[in-house]
């Protein structure tokens, strides 16, 4: 069977017709592109959404926590910006240079020995009355040179206490105001030394004042010792009087 070709009349009906046709799909209601809405979905994503923001903040916080430990490390071995070593030792220097220049008997072992080995010892009978002299002299000087280098060494003591107490405030303040726990150590230990130079200082008065009260309690005793000698001297016996010639007049006149 043969088809017959369209005519211009009937392709243009065709094409009139063809919107009718499909103008049902192109126009097809707005309900059908609806959302779904799921609760138990939106629950569980909301729950590990706060999940997931409770460990971000934990890890923020341990981060937090790892950062101030470390600063408290750091503050801990931070030192001690104050020092006061130097001007402790200067102290103690200054009292043991004026130990160190007591006269005649220093503070030697040796240096005593020789002197009450002599000077302070038994007066020898055989001594003269210029040799018994010149032994008292010298105790005399020894008693005199301790007392004064026992006044020296109490007025340098109490010109370190002005410096001491500097020293001491200085400290003090820098104790209070440290950030760590080895700079409040350091802190402490210096106090510590700071007692001690003021011990030092306490035990150098005490010695100098104790060898002043040596000497002269040796001298009393050393005195009293050439004493008896004198006075056995004295009332010893002697040859008499001696008759002799005197001539009144030289010329013989």
């Amino acid at each position: 069977m043969t088809r017959k070709p369209l005519s211009k009349l009937s392709f243009a009906a065709l094409m009139l017709a063809t919107p009718v046709a499909i103008s049902p799909i192109l126009t097809e209601p707005a309900h059908a592109w609806r959302i779904v809405y799921d609760p138990s979905n939106y629950a569980q994503n909301v729950i590990q959404a706060a999940r997931a923001l409770e460990q971000i903040n934990n890890q923020i916080t341990s981060l937090q926590n790892e950062a101030q430990e470390l600063i408290n490390q750091a503050r801990n071995l931070a030192s001690l910006p104050t020092s006061s070593l130097q001007q402790l030792q200067q102290s103690v220097q200054r009292t043991q240079a004026l130990l160190s220049e007591a006269q005649n008997i220093a503070f030697d072992v040796g240096d005593v020995d020789r002197a009450f080995q002599t000077t302070y010892g038994d007066t020898p009978i055989s001594a003269s009355d210029q040799d018994l002299i010149a032994s008292a002299r010298e105790r005399w000087r020894n008693t005199l040179s301790g007392l004064r280098d026992a006044l020296r060494v109490q007025a340098g003591v109490v010109g370190n206490i002005d410096r001491t107490q500097a020293e001491m405030s200085a400290l003090v303040e820098a104790s209070q105001g440290a950030v760590g726990a080895l700079q409040a150590t350091q802190a402490g230990n210096q106090l510590l030394a700071l007692q001690a130079q003021q011990l030092a200082d306490l035990t150098a008065v005490v010695a100098a004042n104790g060898r002043a009260d040596a000497l002269s309690a040796a001298e009393q005793t050393a005195a009293a010792e050439q004493g008896r000698e004198q006075r056995r001297r004295f009332l010893t016996p002697g040859a008499g009087y001696q008759p002799g010639n005197a001539r009144m007049f030289p010329n013989g006149n």
